[in-house]
């Protein structure tokens, strides 16, 4: 689903950005962006479950760890 609402996003924001609509476009890219990274992180927690290496497969823990202060 997310491949092709990424497909999608992309087609119309280009269509858009040749008709010289900018504002519309670059929403739709913005979106197509944010399948396309949903779609990826989605990949990688699949490739590490089913290699059984699942450290941070939990969507709180991948939210966390960017904030969790490093300790010397």
């Amino acid at each position: 689903m997310c491949l092709i609402v990424t497909f999608v996003m992309l087609i119309l924001s280009i269509q858009n950005l040749l008709a010289q609509e900018w504002v519309l476009g670059l929403v739709q890219l913005l979106i197509a962006l944010a399948f396309l990274l949903l779609l990826w992180r989605n990949i990688q927690l699949t490739r590490s479950q089913r290699n059984q290496t699942c450290k941070e497969c939990s969507p709180s823990q991948w939210l966390k760890n960017p904030l969790n202060k490093k300790e010397s």
